[in-house]
């Protein structure tokens, strides 16, 4: 029954992600990404961004794009970051702390690869090692992934320790996909706009 509802509201949900996606790389990107890519270049000699091939809609991989936070490394694609990693460069410290790194993201949903909202994208390996672990950890993918999502906003981010750490996320992301609705999407929003303001524990 859930897949009802999302069908019906689909081309509204698209055509708003594309319209604010678009405005955000006018006039946020424009700007934001000579600045930042700047000050990346002068703190750690490599790439302004960082793109990692991640799970989409349905299994599809995808280019994801994020400001390159960390010193250019060969673990990249297969170790997550952790509390007091070294490859994390100081500039990329602030940039995950307060979630900018994300911020090219926004051309990926122009790209129709993302969404604003939705289940965030993991790394290939850990779909392909979670996928073997947890019975419904798929179905997280009948979605496009977001930038920001209900997993997060509820601090299931970042580094996982645990079995839990996934299978908590993994039920935050199917809670959404069965009760989505355009105000859970701007309660997301305006949750994730407040825990950037105040900085979140698990973002390192």
């Amino acid at each position: 029954m859930w897949k009802w509802p999302l069908l019906a509201c689909a081309p509204i949900a698209i055509a708003c992600n594309l319209l604010d996606a678009g405005a955000v790389t006018i006039f946020i990107l424009s700007w934001l990404i000579p600045i930042v890519g700047l000050l990346i270049w002068l703190d750690s000699r490599g790439p302004i961004f960082f793109i990692q091939q991640r799970s989409g809609k349905n299994g599809k991989t995808f280019n994801c794009i994020k400001f390159r936070s960390m010193r250019v490394n060969r673990e990249s694609n297969e170790k997550q970051a952790t509390k007091n990693d070294k490859r994390i460069t100081w500039l990329g410290r602030f940039l995950r702390k307060s979630n900018l790194d994300e911020m090219p993201q926004f051309i990926n949903v122009l790209m129709s690869d993302m969404s604003i909202v939705g289940p965030r994208p993991h790394m290939l390996k850990h779909t392909d090692d979670y996928s073997k672990l947890l019975n419904r950890y798929m179905v997280r993918h009948f979605l496009k992934p977001g930038i920001t999502g209900w997993a997060q906003i509820h601090g299931y981010r970042g580094e996982i320790k645990h079995m839990q750490d996934i299978n908590n996320r993994v039920e935050y992301d199917l809670w959404y996909l069965e009760n989505w609705s355009v105000w859970l999407d701007t309660r997301i929003l305006l949750m994730t706009a407040f825990n950037m303001a105040k900085g979140e524990k698990n973002a390192y």
